[in-house]
């Protein structure tokens, strides 16, 4: 993007459902969490998005995919790294109610990089 703003890669396992939705906003923005997700995690390195995807959502509804898009960096401070498991499990917690404002701060469209079934 033009006019310096620095970005951060980040990746998110994605299901179906939450897909169709995403690219219903022309590939550029998260809809809004349900009510019993109070966090939207993207997550910080491909690996360990590859594994949700593959572990978790295609036994869930059949198919799994992985996403990666970019985020203002400098907007990105206020969300400190969690880690939850091993060194590479990574995330970040954004609470529901600030994922309008997130999705505001995603420079470019979000991408599908994987796909599992």
């Amino acid at each position: 993007m033009s006019g310096g703003v620095g970005t951060t890669v980040l990746w998110r396992p994605t299901g179906p459902e939450e897909l169709e939705l995403v690219s219903a906003s022309g590939w550029r923005k998260w809809p809004p969490r349900l009510p019993d997700q109070p966090i939207f995690y993207p997550v910080l390195n491909e690996d360990y998005a590859v594994r949700i995807a593959r572990d978790w959502n295609v036994p869930a509804s059949g198919v799994g995919y992985v996403t990666r898009f970019h985020v203002e960096t400098e907007f990105l401070g206020r969300y400190p790294v969690r880690q939850v498991g091993g060194d590479t499990i990574l995330e970040l917690w954004v609470p529901a109610e600030e994922l309008d404002e997130f999705n505001t701060h995603i420079v470019g469209e979000i991408e599908v990089v994987h796909e599992f079934r």
